[in-house]
């Protein structure tokens, strides 16, 4: 049986992969015009190069694990005609992502940029006032596990947690949870927004002027889940009139981000090139969900497998 890799990994994990599978013809580092995309039953690959012609010239395919938690870019339409399995590497990301929303949160709420502004000026100046997250409240839209990891180390510093996902139904580490349909009533009592959705047809422009408006002229914002969660030009101008008071970015309708992006500029905006969740052990943390999706693929245990993606509901 051959797995082709659609991407590099290390050699030691190559040799492991070997050693644990003997039985598997593994290929590694190929491209999508390889002639081993026809015969190879199991596809991983980082999902962005995966099309219908793909699909078309992949005769034996049966399932395509994805090394990344976004899916929007693959043909879930046509996997599911085609009964091909899709598999994500949902949770690897929740350490690295929810320290630098952490991080993030914490530079706002102490004044760091201030501090390191003061230093670069070799200035001695006592005046900068930070705010203490004990006692402040933060909306967590998409309490999944980034979002959920995320609530742990809030409550951790005595913040009261709010997730918001679309059905309410409570979620880890969330003291209160809301629905989508009462996003606009809990905005104006939060003090940090999260968004860490996925792009789904629930999602896309989720966030709209009302809801830009309805926050406090004191919240910070932070988008760490996909760029079309709402129309950047309303960001724009919603943090140009101070609500909300700042906001961090990590993801963004086109990326990389054009020069001429007003963003770069604004002093309220901090630009993150869509690194949070990268990390020396991204490689390994899917190799760890991999593993033992394919020994149940293997062994006939496909009901056993996690992180099964839905093709309707596009996660």
């Amino acid at each position: 049986m051959d797995v082709l890799f659609l991407f590099r990994i290390k050699e030691h994990q190559e040799e492991m992969l070997r050693s644990e599978f003997p039985e598997i013809r593994f290929l590694f580092d190929r491209k999508t015009d390889d002639p081993a995309i026809g015969s190879s039953e199991v596809i991983v690959t980082y999902g962005t190069d995966i099309d219908e012609s793909v699909l078309d010239r992949a005769k034996n395919l049966k399932w395509i694990m994805v090394a990344s938690a976004g899916v929007e870019h693959m043909p879930l339409g046509r996997t599911a005609e085609l009964d091909i399995r899709v598999t994500n590497v949902r949770g690897i990301h929740k350490t690295p992502m929810a320290e630098t929303m952490l991080a993030h949160i914490l530079a706002y709420r102490k004044k760091l940029q201030d501090v390191y502004a003061q230093q670069s000026r070799s200035e001695w100046n006592k005046k900068i006032r930070g705010t203490e997250l004990l006692g402040s409240k933060a909306l967590i839209l998409g309490p999944g596990a980034i979002g959920g990891e995320t609530g742990r180390l809030l409550q951790a510093f005595g913040v009261r947690t709010y997730g918001c996902n679309r059905s309410g139904r409570q979620a880890e580490y969330m003291d209160e949870m809301v629905s989508f349909d009462g996003l606009l009533e809990a905005l104006p009592e939060m003090d940090t927004i999260i968004s860490v959705l996925p792009s789904t047809q629930e999602t896309k422009r989720l966030l709209g002027r009302e809801h830009f408006a309805a926050m406090k002229d004191t919240a910070l914002f932070l988008n760490f889940g996909r760029g079309d969660l709402y129309e950047e030009q309303v960001l724009i101008e919603a943090l140009e009139k101070g609500r909300p008071s700042a906001a961090v970015l990590d993801v963004f309708e086109t990326e990389p981000l054009p020069a001429d992006s007003p963003f770069w500029k604004m002093k309220n905006v901090t630009v993150s090139p869509h690194i949070s969740a990268l990390s020396g052990k991204y490689v390994e943390r899917s190799l760890e969900i991999f593993i033992p999706n394919l020994r149940a693929y293997l062994d006939g245990r496909t009901g056993e497998m996690i992180n099964r993606v839905d093709p309707e509901r596009g996660y």
